[in-house]
């Protein structure tokens, strides 16, 4: 049977397009099997979802798609649409429909959790909101960020780390260190440590104008109290914040909170990306990329909009958009009733607030074109089926957006390094390489060197990280067997972290995985192996290169810091002049003293050990 003459449908749906209501509410279109495959809302629940079923051709394409597939409708009449936006969030987030736009994979980004309903809160990350009375700060798209600020927490305001002690008579080396108080020993009581929890929560809201001015009090009073141990730790996370804030801070004279949103857009990605602002400082970012849904969706930012702050616990008094947003009174009487006061969509055309916004859509463009260079990398190398075939071999959530290698090199034991090698979706991110030098270790010792270099890593994500120059991988590969792997393992155990990692054995190309006898072998030729290999070998190429130039520098170094009167000045400058050591046996002490800057006597000095060395 068919409707209205263009599309084709069932009696049974014929029979509900008929019935329809004139009133607001929400619809849900079903599939064959009874699944949801679209939730929507309306004022007018008639109008809207028999307009699916006519015109259509001009519909877009995935619309087109939708009506083919459904099977069955249901409608929810709400008094108000205020009330059918907020019914339609809540069923998009139970069923997660196929049709609906949705922040990709909010579901799997993490939190940060403070535990305000224990006695002595903790702050843990968590990877799902739940009704637990906890309070949550969230969720994290950029997870760097959040370990980011999770370390600068800890470093500033201790606070318990264990769910029960670990001993009975005497505190851990968290309270050693200066990262717990010691409630489990008595050693704090609640009102102190509800002091801190206080601070907390102001700093992840932002409000680090309000916690200076409270952290300024308690170094007065511990100064004034003669504890000058609690006055300099507050000296020193008054530092902190302040260099924070001074890294965060934007152009312009912002006073309270606003929300920034960037948007971009091409003709397959969408980029939706939400700045905090406290203060006129930039306190948080979140990321979005997800597929375009549909050519011109005049309600898409819209829909960002609702699907974003659905999240929120409560939105702020101001949102500065690129544009108006399609149905924004409604949007905005939604926000200021989840608010409990005014909450204002603006679209800043001039000032300060238009500078900002003009900044966050650069950024959101930016991210775009990052998106695109990915998008072109990972089709022309195969990386991503090279990552989704790893985390199935290697039994991960998710594949890892970002591997870390790592491999020692010595020769004959001297000069021993090591290299940490960073391959961002598949493709290899060369700005985040780094080189170590072994300082523990003495002679040949790859087991222990491998524990030093990744205990000195992954210290790192234990403390601050301002510029996000350490973030937290994915996947972890340390060049070797079970001995390099076992070492590696330790050292996580010690920092108290938690990330897959895996030693690849050079002989059979084997994978060893923690606490497996038996290796893995990935299938030969495949894109999963394939990436391994490359991953091992750029590690190796990095460490090998970086052996090679300490060990010619030690070389040069050890013979030319011998000669009197030839410091690290001049000898760097003879190097620029000359390449190398063996190029200077060929100059005459003329050249020396012309090219070479050097006074004549210590030409003449340095010429005959020159001579004398190449006839030794």
């Amino acid at each position: 049977m068919r409707y209205h003459g263009h599309v084709d449908v069932t009696e049974h749906l014929e029979a509900i397009l008929r019935a329809l209501p004139t009133s607001p509410g929400v619809y849900l279109m079903k599939g064959s099997q009874g699944e949801i495959l679209y939730v929507g809302k309306a004022v007018n629940l008639r109008s809207r979802v028999r307009s699916y079923f006519r015109n259509d051709r001009q519909h877009a394409p995935k619309v087109r798609a939708l009506v083919r597939q459904i099977h069955d409708l249901e409608t929810i009449g709400t008094d108000t649409e205020v009330e059918a936006l907020v019914l339609e969030n809540v069923l998009i987030k139970r069923h997660q429909p196929h049709y609906n736009i949705l922040l990709k994979d909010q579901k799997t980004y993490p939190w940060l959790k403070l535990t305000v309903q224990e006695a002595f809160p903790r702050l843990v990350v968590a990877r799902r909101k739940v009704p637990d009375g906890a309070r949550y700060f969230g969720p994290y798209p950029d997870t760097g960020s959040m370990y980011r600020a999770l370390g600068l927490v800890r470093s500033l305001f201790p606070l318990r780390q264990r769910p029960t002690p670990q001993f009975r008579d005497r505190p851990c080396l968290n309270h050693a260190i200066g990262r717990c108080p010691g409630p489990c020993q008595g050693l704090i009581d609640r009102a102190t440590y509800r002091q801190t929890v206080e601070q907390v929560e102001a700093f992840l809201e932002g409000r680090h104008g309000d916690l200076l001015t409270q952290l300024e009090a308690r170094m007065r009073s511990a100064a004034e109290d003669l504890d000058f141990e609690g006055a300099a730790r507050a000296r020193d996370a008054i530092a902190a914040l302040v260099k924070l804030q001074e890294e965060q801070k934007l152009v312009g004279d912002l006073t309270g909170e606003q929300d920034l949103v960037g948007f971009a857009t091409d003709a397959t990605t969408v980029v939706f990306q939400v700045f905090e602002v406290r203060q006129g400082t930039v306190t948080g970012r979140r990321s979005y990329e997800l597929p375009r849904p549909d050519e011109d969706d005049p309600a898409l930012l819209s829909q960002l909009l609702s699907r974003y702050y659905a999240e929120q616990d409560r939105p702020v008094r101001e949102i500065l958009v690129p544009f108006p947003p399609d149905e924004a009174p409604l949007l905005e009487a939604w926000l200021s009733d989840r608010r409990g006061a005014r909450v204002e969509l603006h679209v800043p055309r001039r000032g300060g607030k238009h500078t900002l916004l003009e900044w966050a859509e650069r950024n959101a463009r930016s991210t775009l074109e990052q998106a695109r260079t990915r998008a072109f990398a990972l089709q022309e190398t195969g990386s991503e089926r090279g990552l989704e075939e790893l985390a199935r071999a290697l039994g991960l959530d998710e594949p890892p957006a970002r591997i870390e290698g790592f491999d020692i090199a010595h020769v004959q034991g001297s000069d021993t390094v090591a290299s940490m090698v960073v391959f961002e979706d598949g493709a290899p991110a060369r700005h985040a390489y780094r080189k170590f030098k072994i300082r523990t270790v003495e002679g040949v010792d790859d087991f222990r060197s491998m524990h030093e270099v990744v205990s000195r890593r992954f210290r790192r994500l234990l403390e601050p990280d301002p510029d996000g120059r350490w973030a937290r991988p994915g996947l972890v590969l340390i060049d070797g067997g079970k001995g390099q792997l076992g070492m590696a393992v330790e050292a996580l155990q010690t920092l108290g972290l938690d990330i897959p990692l895996f030693g690849l054995a050079k002989r059979f190309e084997e994978i060893y995985l923690p606490g497996r006898p038996d290796p893995i072998r990935l299938p030969a030729g495949s894109a999963a192996l394939r990436l391994v290999q490359r991953v091992r070998d750029e590690a190796h190429r990095f460490a090998n290169t970086f052996h090679g130039q300490q060990r010619g520098q030690r070389m040069t170094r050890s013979w030319l810091d011998e000669v009197p009167g030839i410091g690290p000045a001049r000898r760097r400058d003879l190097l620029q002049a000359f390449g190398s050591v063996e190029a200077m046996r060929g100059k005459s002490v003329q050249d020396l003293v012309e090219k070479g800057g050097l006074p004549r006597k210590l030409a003449e000095t340095l010429y005959h050990l020159l001579q004398a060395q190449e006839r030794s």
